[in-house]
């Protein structure tokens, strides 16, 4: 009888195990709570990792797609104090492939999920429990009333993981506060904020906050504005004003990146796993991603949500008639790489929020590099 595999959650992670799987003529469904794959916006751009996200890529057979849509100049990064004087400036060698290109998420998002037939996503399934069966596998109930049944499954769905609560009650904690905005069509509207952040990356650093500014494809700005975790900023935090507070003193060049918005912000809590969460292992389901190891966003999430997916996909091929084995394979294997990999993201994640950020990652960025 042919395994049954759910896949809650149709992110990166979630699709790239789903197209791998199909490659190895091994079925998935991929629950998704969205209505469709243009029911909200997907972020900004990510850099992917050779070693993680290009590999598991390059196992779904999609190297070739993603080099043809990823944007190596977006490795371009500068880093400024308050006053606009420029700590850091890294230029990648021009059209080279060689480090960590960007992509847009939603380029990639759509890139995984045109290499799936369509029937492998099942929009608008917002799970909201999962239910042990006597004999073994899982029945799924979706908001709205729809149920599915199925042998293995596979927790893909994010921070706020449904199916997380099977296998551990690990709490997340705080570890930023972030608001966003969005500015488009920059190069004609905004042609001296086109030149400030370039085609890359701009981050902005004070004493415990940090102004960035990434370049999207589709030709606009993502500026993202960073603090120490604490609820009061999440109330603060809604307006243009408020922000702009903030950074009272900044240089107005800087600071013209809030002003130019153009929308209201929106404010909310960063969180992350402790680094060393783990699970007992339990059969027919597991964990990939956030829900897996939430950490830190300084550009590891993606990529080992993706390798995740690669190696998971990789035990089930291995091993169809035992994906018990399988499974408790992948786990062992992914908790040893994760642990290292969070403890550090903790720890840049401190770093960028410290009273003395600015020097502490000029210090960082002459002695290696992390993710966008």
């Amino acid at each position: 009888m042919t395994m049954r595999i759910a896949i809650a959650g149709g992110g990166l992670g979630g699709l790239t195990l789903a197209r791998i799987l199909h490659r190895h003529d091994i079925p998935a469904v991929v629950y998704e709570r969205e209505a469709s794959r243009s029911a909200r916006s997907q972020g900004g751009m990510l850099d992917l990792h050779p070693e993680s996200g290009q590999r598991a890529l390059a196992e779904a057979g999609l190297a070739d797609r993603f080099r043809s849509q990823a944007r190596p100049e977006g490795e371009e990064h500068r880093i400024l104090d308050p006053a606009g004087r420029t700590l850091v400036h890294h230029v990648p060698r021009p059209g080279s492939f060689s480090g960590r290109p960007e992509i847009d998420r939603r380029a990639l998002r759509d890139l995984l999920l045109d290499s799936l037939p369509g029937e492998a996503v099942a929009w608008r399934h917002r799970l909201v429990a999962a239910q042990p069966r006597p004999g073994g596998g899982f029945t799924l109930r979706f908001d709205g009333g729809h149920s599915a049944g199925c042998d293995v499954l596979v927790g893909a769905d994010g921070a706020r993981s449904v199916v997380r609560s099977l296998l551990t009650d690990a709490a997340l904690y705080p570890v930023a506060t972030r608001a966003e905005l969005s500015i488009g069509d920059v190069d004609r509207r905004h042609p001296e904020l086109a030149e400030l952040v370039g085609p890359g990356n701009l981050w902005c650093v004070g004493a415990s906050r940090i102004l960035s500014a990434q370049r999207l494809g589709d030709g606009g700005i993502r500026v993202g504005i960073s603090l120490p975790a604490d609820d009061r900023h999440l109330d603060t935090l809604r307006s243009k004003r408020a922000l702009l507070d903030v950074f009272d003193g900044w240089e107005p060049r800087l600071t013209a990146l809030i002003e130019a918005g153009d929308d209201p912000p929106t404010p909310h809590r960063v969180e992350a796993m402790p680094a060393g969460a783990r699970w007992t292992h339990r059969p027919g389901v597991t964990l990939l991603g956030d829900a897996a190891h939430l950490m830190p966003p300084v550009g590891e999430g993606a990529n080992q949500a993706m390798l995740d997916a690669a190696e998971l996909a990789a035990a089930l091929a291995a091993d169809p008639a035992d994906p018990g084995s399988a499974i408790r394979a992948y786990e062992e294997a992914m908790f040893a790489r994760i642990h290292p990999i969070a403890e550090m993201s903790a720890r840049v994640q401190a770093m960028m929020l410290s009273p003395t950020a600015a020097d502490d990652i000029v210090r960082f960025f002459t002695k290696g590099s992390t993710g966008s």
